[in-house]
């Protein structure tokens, strides 16, 4: 054999090692999230959920012969913290594709950011319904359902009830303003006499909560809408209840009725224990009476897993990266315009039944669950009763009114 001989033979064997290893290289996926601060509650749970997602694809040979690979991020609920990571992870780590967020401000301008260096957003959590609609674009995807949906679910649950004078008390920023006018809005569409008599915006993560709470009983509402969530709602429940905001005001006077966006969610309501205020209608996750077979195999694994029950942010980090691989397989890559194209009309069979995302907008058809809360002795917290689950579809405007909502 001559030199050159074998030169060719010694290359084609290395090539014959090496290709292999580069067809096998992981698809690497950027994850920014709130994991520290007053999100912890949902993203630490909804971090367990992607990693069981990611060991179970990875487990049955990952996706399209390579495994996933995810790159967590904190983006410590500061948008220029976030879109900073986005860029890293876009430049530096090769990553296919940008997910997560959990606030709604975060949420934006991560998507801005996608929009304008053209790479793919799937926003699991932020809930403030511009993302895809008013400040909507090709480029961005949403999981959960939006403030719009979720408070016209609770709108309609309300509007059928006598309470007419309200007031509200929410974060001061996208997400809590969005959700309570989506409600109010709908709210006076069902009864035009509604009354509000007040409205109530602390910043975020630094309530006080007595004034408000004194404030408020001022003001004698018949009705009160919560956006508050995480620290803020556990500190405004208690100052609520030394105070009396929800007792029985007099034989004539009955306690003042309580709508809670996302307070049924074991996040926000198991931290308080017995005293979680019963009676609320909310929004939330009863994912100890949910009857599908596919949901109490999720729980069984989540548990095994985690040796926790889940909680909303569980469901939502695993029905995140469940899209995600079916949007690889669909696309049969990890080019961002394919990936895109996947995505719109894309169906996913959650643990929660089928969930499609809308081709005009991105948004998901994944729903929610509406119910009241109730103190269950057993377990010494608050639970959902009596409730339903209403899909996104029901709720989420035509294609042509999202194309008025995009300004098309």
């Amino acid at each position: 054999m001559t030199v050159a001989i074998r030169v060719i033979a010694s290359v084609l064997m290395l090539l014959t090692f090496v290709t292999p290893a580069v067809a096998q290289a992981p698809i690497k996926i950027g994850e920014i999230s709130s994991f520290s601060g007053i999100g912890a509650p949902f993203t630490g749970p909804y971090r367990s959920g992607i990693e069981m997602a990611v060991e179970e694809t990875n487990a049955k040979g990952g996706v399209l012969g390579r495994k996933l690979e995810v790159i967590f991020r904190d983006d410590k609920g500061q948008p220029a913290e976030a879109v900073k990571h986005a860029q890293e992870l876009h430049s530096s780590d090769k990553v296919a594709l940008i997910s997560g967020t959990f606030l709604s401000n975060v949420g934006l301008a991560v998507s801005d950011w996608a929009k304008q260096n053209q790479t793919l957003f799937v926003a699991s959590e932020p809930l403030t319904e511009a993302l895809t609609w008013a400040k909507g674009h090709d480029h961005v995807f949403r999981v959960r359902p939006n403030t719009y949906e979720q408070g016209r679910m609770l709108a309609e649950k309300a509007g059928k009830m006598k309470y007419g004078k309200w007031a509200v008390i929410g974060p001061n920023f996208e997400y809590g303003k969005r959700a309570w006018e989506n409600f109010r809005d709908r709210l006076k569409e069902l009864k035009p006499d509604v009354q509000v008599v007040g409205e109530h915006w602390p910043t975020l993560g630094k309530l006080e909560a007595g004034p408000f709470v004194t404030a408020i009983l001022n003001q004698n509402p018949d009705a009160l809408y919560v956006s508050l969530f995480g620290s803020d709602w556990i500190n405004f429940v208690r100052e609520a209840k030394k105070r009396g905001l929800f007792d029985k005001r007099s034989a004539d006077a009955p306690a003042m009725f309580v709508v809670g966006i996302l307070l049924g969610e074991p996040e926000y309501i198991d931290p308080l224990g017995a005293e979680a205020p019963e009676g609320m209608l909310v929004t939330g996750y009863p994912w100890y009476d949910i009857q599908i077979p596919a949901h109490k195999e999720f729980v069984a694994r989540y548990q095994k897993k985690t040796d926790k029950a889940p909680v909303l942010g569980s469901l939502v980090g695993y029905v995140t990266y469940q899209s995600i691989v079916e949007a690889i397989k669909k696309a049969g890559g990890t080019e961002t315009d394919k990936l895109v194209a996947a995505f719109r009309g894309l169906k996913v069979d959650t643990p929660i039944g089928a969930i499609t995302y809308r081709a005009s907008d991105g948004q998901s058809t994944m729903g929610a669950w509406v119910g009241t809360t109730k103190l269950d002795p057993k377990r010494n917290v608050g639970v959902m009763v009596n409730w339903e689950y209403v899909p996104g579809d029901k709720v989420l405007p035509s294609d042509e009114d999202v194309k008025k909502l995009r300004g098309r």
